[in-house]
């Protein structure tokens, strides 16, 4: 692992200060990407910012409609917490399935949304919900923030400080998980909100996270495992690997979508 100068800000406010200032720096939330990427030297930042002890990034509350979690919540957090529970049990349940309990122990959700890793569940429960990610600059809403494999909206200097969920009638959340790293070869979530529906697909893409219109569709007659019976997700625009192919991903698609609506309207 290459030198580098390490930062341990009291509020994001600093830790924007010090990203502004410090050339090359990147932010440090659970570490579960970065620490790797600089042990394998792929990523050779000069400075790193701890984001840790900033108590303005943490916590979970319900402001009217919405759910705020911020940024520096780790995943057993969400997955624990009696708001997020009541309120939207769906993201509760993906939270309490992302990776093993040392890694929900640590990571984040700030950190999960901000490296959009194709496989990542967030990415799927922020699309799904509408979620607002917020920024120390800006809010962006979730439709408009995920670009690309690893890539977002987010701008050099930009630091996530929470994201809002809105609180949404129904939600469900299904993946088929590869057993080693726990990460979603196919991860769908569904969310009913009045006539608004949004179902989101992660680890298929082969730009990231997606909606499926037809699925939306189909489910706004009626929000009913049933609906979707007979239909199927082209594997065009899928992407295949050592794990699985195209078309097995696409038929994976159905099936957890299934899944994620019976979860959601709990039959």
């Amino acid at each position: 692992m290459y030198a580098f100068t390490y930062h341990r800000p009291a509020s994001s406010r600093q830790a924007a200060g010090l990203l502004a200032k410090k050339e090359d720096a990147k932010i440090l939330a659970g570490g579960h990407t970065l620490l790797p990427t600089m042990k394998q030297r792929l990523a050779s930042p000069t400075a790193l910012i701890d984001l840790g002890a900033c108590g303005d990034l943490k916590g979970i509350v319900r402001k009217g409609r919405t759910i705020v979690i911020g940024a520096m919540s780790t995943h057993a957090e969400v997955a624990e917490s009696a708001i997020v529970q009541e309120a939207i049990p769906g993201l509760a349940y993906l939270a309490s399935h992302i990776g093993d309990p040392h890694v929900r122990h640590r990571g984040t959700i700030g950190g999960s949304v901000a490296n959009n890793d194709p496989a990542a569940d967030y990415p799927a429960a922020c699309l799904a919900l509408g979620a607002t990610i917020v920024t120390n600059k800006r809010k962006i809403e979730a439709d408009d923030f995920f670009t690309g494999l690893y890539e977002t909206a987010l701008e050099e200097g930009e630091i996530i400080t929470k994201v809002v969920f809105p609180v949404v009638s129904k939600a469900g959340y299904a993946k088929f998980r590869n057993p080693a790293s726990r990460y979603a070869l196919v991860g769908v979530f569904v969310a009913k909100r009045g006539s608004d529906i949004r179902v989101a697909v992660t680890g298929a893409g082969e730009g990231g996270v997606f909606r499926w219109p037809d699925a939306e569709a189909a489910l706004k007659a009626r929000f009913a495992p049933k609906s979707l019976d007979g239909l199927k997700h082209p594997a065009e625009g899928i992407n295949g690997d050592m794990h699985a192919d195209p078309e097995y991903r696409a038929h994976l698609i159905g099936v957890m979508t299934r899944q994620a609506v019976a979860q959601a309207t709990g039959k």
